[in-house]
């Protein structure tokens, strides 16, 4: 994830409307959570949805950590935008690569693509599933092995292994039992190669006052150059560090002000399907992530993650080495897997 835990996902105090938005690069001053509704609206009965296999998405994650740090410039990095490709295309679904080249803030020039697949490409209505599937190059939060590279077993692998579960599970339907929607999975590259103020004091953010974000390079250059073009979705779900034992999920405020009658509706679902106790009813302040990005671009989009306190924001295993596979969690993964895939089928 980007500055998470004052990490990459540059954490922010509660932002105003997104126009103005202002990205707090340091540590970001924290605020005890804001306890919203204590329980879901009443919902209808849900629609029939497909079976999340977290056996299967729990798989996905490990085969993407196996392949090593996925970190852009690498042999590993290379070989798992290639397996996602591969494995897309075996859904049926149309798959895009974008790819792109960028300097990170450390002056490292970088080859990267966006990997872009849609079910149902002919349906007008679509729903964006957003991740990043790139590695952290050093685990500059871990308090023993700082800066060795990291496995990002929870942070990029769990949620593009939700996300593929997700479009497995869809290419496994007929026609009958299809959602009233398209369903376009983005995966961002080069997301969490940034610049953390707080841990990386030492060194010089080189692309500080370039109007570029050091941070999801990815999802900065899909908005700035749409695929496909002139994209259009109804929301959007950003998925990062959803695989990890004891998640929770709260309703972040860059999604509550730009997407709020998406997230009201995930949370519906969450709460109908029994999983109140990973998507809480509980406001927390705004963080910079690919969210930003998809919402700039008109894409009311909100942003599913690991919320650890109103201390922490995020978790211990946040930009460290122990974000490896010991951490991550079936039932996590199956609570946001058949949350998703059921929203897909309520209108």
């Amino acid at each position: 994830m980007t500055v998470k835990n004052m990490n990459f996902r540059t954490l922010r105090l509660p932002l105003a409307a997104l126009a103005g938005l202002l990205f707090l690069t340091g540590c970001p001053e924290k605020k005890p959570s804001e306890t919203a509704d204590t329980s879901a609206p009443a919902e209808a009965k849900l629609p029939k949805a497909p079976v999340f296999n977290a056996d299967s998405a729990y798989a996905f994650t490990a085969k993407q950590v196996a392949f090593g740090p996925r970190v852009p410039n690498s042999k590993a990095h290379r070989a798992t935008g290639d397996w996602l490709v591969a494995k897309l295309k075996s859904y049926g679904l149309k798959v895009m690569e974008q790819p792109f080249e960028a300097m990170t803030f450390d002056g490292t020039n970088i080859h990267a693509r966006n990997i872009i697949a849609q079910y149902q490409p002919q349906a007008a209505r679509r729903v964006a599933i957003f991740g990043h599937w790139d590695t952290r190059p050093f685990a500059d939060n871990d308090k023993v092995k700082k800066n060795a590279p990291m496995d990002g077993a929870s942070d990029g692998a769990s949620a593009v292994a939700v996300a593929l579960e997700m479009a497995r599970q869809l290419s496994l339907q007929p026609d009958s039992l299809a959602p009233n929607v398209g369903v376009d999975f983005i995966f961002f590259d080069a997301e969490d190669w940034g610049h953390d103020d707080t841990t990386q004091q030492d060194l010089k953010n080189q692309l500080d006052g370039s109007g570029t974000d050091s941070w999801c390079l990815g999802s900065q250059y899909w908005a700035a150059h749409m695929l496909p073009a002139n994209y259009k979705a109804e929301y959007g779900v950003l998925l990062d560090m959803v695989g990890a034992k004891n998640g929770k999920f709260t309703r972040e405020e860059t999604s509550r002000t730009n997407a709020r009658t998406a997230l009201d509706k995930i949370w519906g679902v969450a709460s109908q399907l029994g999983y109140s106790d990973y998507f809480r009813y509980e406001d927390t302040g705004g963080i910079t992530d690919d969210h930003v990005y998809t919402n700039r671009a008109g894409i009311p989009t909100i942003d599913i993650y690991h919320y650890n306190s109103p201390t922490d924001y995020f978790p211990a295993y946040h930009h460290a080495t122990t974000d490896n596979m010991a951490i991550i969690d079936r039932n996590t993964m199956k609570a946001v897997g058949q949350t998703m895939l059921q929203t897909l089928y309520v209108d």
